[in-house]
């Protein structure tokens, strides 16, 4: 049993409160909404701070484990429009764990070499090795999302990356690294705050882009190709979770207790010393 089993506010766990399902629509999700949990935004806070010792502990032996050959990774895959909050998920999420365990990435637009290739050629490099926590801030979804909205492919490509995908990512988790995919959902009214706040700030002028608003008009188109992404991909061995993320500190929780989940199910061991110890233990004594 790890420190993660604390007294908390749960009153579901976000596993299968969020997860995407037959039958699942995204217009249904309310963005402000916190399911399965039964507190405020200070209760929130306590959670997180609650989470992080085991968080850490897990973390930990997962790096350790490998070491010895554990082949186990972990990949979380953050999707959001802008301003859903994919940084501070990694800022007070993943950055409560030691950084040498942590590999993070965050997916621009595809450079000339890049684009020569298909489009997964360019995300295979930047999979965690065994022993860490992988982050993609955007990933190859971007190739089935901006890409289907934006009409930067045919439709019958866009149709057959969702079965590279899932052939991919199937490869991925049958080599050890467990794959949480989370898409943060927040409003357009909460984005317009946000944006609004950026401007507003000079400290924040630099985290704005004027093409975010550009596409902002293009919303409905982004929240029909999350459903169809969701539709096509969300399968038994990768499945998605849908946060609501409106509420920062609930996002924040919820992710972090994925995130607990799929290391507790790898529940990676602390490794066999491969040394006498007690021959060492006299040596050190008499050093």
């Amino acid at each position: 049993m790890t420190a993660s089993k604390h007294a908390s506010t749960w009153t579901a766990p976000p596993r299968d409160t969020l997860r995407v399902g037959e039958g699942f629509s995204l217009a249904d999700v309310d963005p402000r909404s916190t399911p399965g949990f039964d507190g405020d935004k200070q209760q929130g806070r306590l959670e997180l701070d609650a989470g992080v010792p085991a968080l850490s502990e897990l973390q930990e032996r997962l790096f350790a484990a490998s070491t010895q050959g554990a082949p186990e990774a972990v990949l979380l895959v953050l999707q959001a429009m802008d301003t859903a909050g994919k940084g501070g998920i990694v800022k007070h999420v993943v950055g409560s764990v030691d950084p040498q365990g942590v590999h993070h990435y965050a997916f621009k637009k595809p450079t000339e070499e890049e684009r020569s290739h298909d489009f997964l050629w360019r995300v295979e490099p930047h999979l965690p090795k065994p022993g860490q926590i992988g982050v993609f801030d955007r990933s190859h979804y971007e190739d089935v999302l901006i890409g289907r909205v934006r009409q930067l492919a045919e439709p019958d490509e866009i149709e057959r990356r969702y079965g590279a995908i899932n052939d991919f990512e199937a490869g991925i988790v049958a080599s050890g690294t467990r794959i949480v995919k989370v898409m943060l959902q927040i409003s357009a009214d909460e984005q317009k705050e946000r944006l609004a706040d950026r401007l507003a700030r000079p400290d924040k002028h630099w985290k704005y882009n004027p093409g975010d608003v550009d596409e902002r008009e293009l919303w409905p188109a982004y929240q029909d190709a999350y459903q169809v992404a969701f539709e096509r991909t969300s399968t038994e061995a990768a499945p998605w979770f849908v946060v609501p993320a409106d509420r920062k500190w609930y996002a924040r929780i919820a992710v972090q207790r994925l995130l607990l989940d799929a290391l507790e199910d790898i529940d990676p061991q602390w490794p066999a010393a491969d040394y006498d110890i007690a021959v060492e233990q006299a040596r050190l004594a008499a050093s």
